[in-house]
């Protein structure tokens, strides 16, 4: 095992120079999440929803294509990660202090990701729980002010949170259902089942 490790290690060392396709990935990815910081709500969702154009944009762009596309996600997850916890820093009590704990717990899990080959399966036992709670926190700031975050309260959330990431998680990576799947692709039939229920 410490071999293996090593010599993972040693492989992530070699830096391979990005494709025209990973760049301009990235740099959407990056720009996607700057709004965070002066709207961290709508900024959040767009993040969020940045964060799933990649798949759109690995079918409609023919520039070099995505090498590890696990691998790469990742990393530059970590663009809205950290504007997320930027904006979490500013906030006080619980929400302050579970943002850092889940924000510490993804960047485990993201480091023994990168450790063990891209292996999906880390992802699961590490969901990015962080997402979801920095979302609901920053909803409800914005919509919701008088909302006190208790301990209670906040524990109860992170169940639900928990599941649900947990869900997603084995949904993309540990049951993998949508790997098959064109973005574009799913779009198009959708729209065709829509427009063929209304004629």
């Amino acid at each position: 095992m410490i071999i293996s490790l090593r010599d993972t290690q040693r492989r992530r060392l070699q830096i391979m120079p990005l494709t025209l396709e990973e760049l301009v990935i990235a740099t959407v990815r990056i720009a996607g999440s700057l709004p965070v910081l002066r709207w961290p709500f709508a900024g959040g969702v767009t993040a969020v929803l940045v964060d799933f154009s990649d798949l759109f944009m690995i079918s409609l762009l023919d520039a070099g294509g995505v090498g590890n596309y696990q691998e790469f996600d990742k990393w530059v997850d970590q663009a809205y990660m950290v504007t997320f916890l930027v904006v979490a820093l500013r906030w006080k009590g619980v929400t302050r202090q579970v943002a850092i704990g889940l924000f510490g717990y993804r960047l485990v899990g993201f480091t023994y990701f990168e450790l063990v080959d891209s292996w999906r399966g880390i992802l699961l036992l590490f969901p990015n729980v962080f997402e979801f709670w920095f979302l609901l926190v920053a909803g409800l700031n914005r919509i919701k002010t008088d909302y006190e975050m208790t301990r209670k309260r906040a524990a109860l959330w992170l169940i639900l949170l928990t599941a649900l990431k947990l869900f997603q998680e084995f949904v993309l990576h540990w049951g993998k259902w949508l790997d098959g799947y064109d973005a574009v692709e799913v779009v198009v039939d959708w729209w065709r089942v829509i427009t063929g229920l209304l004629s």
